[in-house]
């Protein structure tokens, strides 16, 4: 057998067939699903528009960091990966704030608030926390439910990188200093 056929057993008969594959229908579907994929991720998402709320009460409008450079962080108390990221996120914050980065991690719904609000104050958290009470933010970043996720949103308020998990930090300040420059 060449590797373009492959045996197909006709399960009402028991004969057996061979089937033929074509290998220039193989590469245009290849390319076809890879260019969908390419224009698919290519193409930059309208971060959405959205209230944040501080542990202190304090409103935060997307449309109000427009003409910024944001990192959305969705994280947890109870996340290993975001206890274990966080001091790189301060660092990060830390690095950018003189440039304009802008800030904000986002407690997911089930972290109780009295958790996020220890967290914050003992490791002094240096940039915007909010609560997720309801769930709705995470829902209007496409349903958000893995931690942490974390978006870099670029001054036009379009979403320039969707991080799963603890990010590169290499590549984020890269990202960073690029973005904040333009």
């Amino acid at each position: 057998m060449t590797a373009s056929s492959s045996t197909i057993a006709d399960a009402g008969t028991g004969a057996t067939k061979r089937a033929w594959i074509k290998p220039a229908a193989i590469g245009a579907a290849v390319l076809a699903i890879a260019g969908i994929g390419f224009a698919t991720f290519s193409q930059q998402q309208q971060a959405p528009d959205v209230t944040f709320i501080s542990i202190d009460g304090q409103k935060i409008s997307s449309h109000d960091l427009r003409g910024k450079v944001v990192m959305v962080n969705f994280w947890a108390t109870s996340c290993a990966t975001c206890v274990k990221e966080m001091p790189q996120m301060v660092e990060t914050y830390n690095k950018f704030k003189k440039d304009g980065l802008e800030f904000v991690a986002v407690a997911m719904s089930y972290d109780p608030p009295n958790y996020v609000l220890n967290y914050t104050e003992t490791r002094k958290l240096p940039f915007k926390v909010a609560l997720d009470s309801g769930g709705d933010l995470a829902k209007q970043f496409g349903d958000v439910n893995m931690t942490p996720t974390t978006f870099v949103i670029g001054k036009d308020g379009k979403i320039l990188k969707r991080y799963l998990g603890e990010p590169d930090f290499a590549s984020l300040h890269a990202l960073l200093q690029k973005s904040l420059k333009s």
